[in-house]
């Protein structure tokens, strides 16, 4: 039989935990190694570098034994990351914060598809691009929605 066990969810920037707040003080007090839960959310988040991660640790209170669940950045955090940008446009509308080609929209779609939203490729992508249209990212030069509706029509590129 499993022993007890608790969940803790916090959010970090990915590579870059730390044993201070929020993890540490949360951690303590169930006696597990602090450093190690850390080390290993590091090095699962190390690929979000830059970006806010949802991470779940579950603590066996019996063993002090731990696991750590990754969860995905959210869309908009991919697109800044793909864009190498700071943010969003404030006026998405009247300014453009830059233009992502199909494939970044396809391959951040797959990394969200994790999250079980979508029910497949198509609607993953039409997500991204609603995303891509409220920050003010034109997707292969064109406006978002327009790219949308040629996913409607043509169905996902191969």
């Amino acid at each position: 039989m499993m022993g007890k066990k608790k969940e803790i969810e916090v959010l970090v920037s990915g590579g870059q935990a730390t044993a201070g707040p929020p993890l540490g003080p949360a951690l303590g007090p169930l006696g597990v190694n602090v450093l190690q839960v850390v080390n290993r959310i590091n090095e699962l988040t190390k690929p979000y570098s830059g970006m806010k991660v949802s991470v779940k640790v579950i603590v066996d209170l019996e063993t002090k034994g731990f696991e750590v669940v990754v969860g995905t950045p959210s869309t908009a955090a991919l697109i800044v990351k793909e864009l190498g940008i700071e943010k969003g446009s404030g006026n998405p509308k009247a300014e453009k914060v830059g233009d992502i080609g199909l494939e970044s929209v396809r391959r951040i779609a797959e990394i969200k598809m994790a999250d079980g939203y979508a029910k497949d490729l198509k609607g993953a992508m039409k997500e991204v691009l609603g995303t891509c249209l409220s920050m003010g990212v034109t997707v292969g030069g064109k406006d978002p929605r327009e790219v949308q509706r040629e996913l409607e029509r043509g169905g996902v590129p191969a």
